[in-house]
């Protein structure tokens, strides 16, 4: 768990180090979606996922059923239909998540282009979480990181013209021409 740095000092001529504790047997993943609604307050909806045996041949990140879990939890939290739009990641384009995802009457999908974060608002959030709760930290272990990352998703939840301007970052509008279906 070697930790982002934002800022580190010392003396004239030494190399600044970091120590960590060591290379972790854990891995966490964790997905998000930036909701918008006009006339509401924007929101994150996350979730985490920690791989404990991810060196034993465990799962090492996010499965089917876990993005169908996050999509779920967000129709309810939101009450409202879907409309996804999200990168062309390979699990994202999974014959099996699509067949689960066709079936629902409440979910819309839209992909972005190749090679384009610059337009997934979510990349935005990230960012803010680098530069916000990891940084300039030596996590003690993947409890101490998720903790770090619910409190940083947290705050980030509780202001929600910070994720205005993840939105506006990427110059996409909730007014947007509709995108091509793929």
């Amino acid at each position: 768990m070697t930790p982002p740095t934002a800022r580190t000092c010392s003396r004239r001529g030494d190399t600044p180090a970091i120590t960590v504790r060591g290379p972790s047997q854990r891995r966490i993943s964790i997905a998000a979606l930036a909701c918008y609604k006009p006339g509401a307050h924007s929101r994150p909806t996350y979730r985490p996922v920690v791989h404990p045996h991810h060196k034993t041949g465990g799962r090492r990140s996010f499965a089917r059923a876990d993005y169908r879990n996050l999509l779920i939890r967000a129709h309810r939290q939101l009450g409202r239909p879907i409309v996804l739009v999200w990168d062309i990641l390979n699990v994202h384009r999974d014959r099996r998540l699509r067949a689960l995802i066709d079936a629902q009457d409440w979910v819309t999908v839209y992909y972005l282009p190749p090679y384009a974060p610059q337009l997934n608002p979510v990349e935005g959030i990230w960012s803010l979480l680098r530069r916000r709760c990891q940084a300039d930290t030596a996590f003690t272990g993947p409890a101490h990181l998720m903790r770090a990352l619910r409190r940083g998703l947290r705050q980030v939840q509780y202001q929600p013209d910070l994720i205005d301007g993840c939105l506006t970052g990427t110059g996409l509008t909730l007014t947007t021409p509709r995108l091509q279906r793929q």
